[in-house]
């Protein structure tokens, strides 16, 4: 590699507005994010599926495998 042509890569802080903080390693020495996977509803698991207008059952009857 050449020298003095790359950025340094230094130990970094990740801080997520729920109060999460990742350490990590990056050019950046501090960032901030607004959600993360200790309060994202996909990974804590209270994620819900709602079919409130009826999508699925429609697609169903129009797509789905006829009897």
């Amino acid at each position: 590699m050449k020298k003095d042509i790359h950025p340094k890569y230094e130990d970094a802080t990740i801080t997520c507005a729920c109060g999460n903080v990742i350490h990590t390693r990056s050019t950046v020495k501090a960032m901030t994010c607004n959600v993360c996977s200790a309060c994202h509803p996909y990974y804590t698991g209270k994620k819900t599926v709602m079919d409130t207008e009826g999508r699925i059952d429609k697609f169903m009857q129009r797509y789905g495998k006829k009897k």
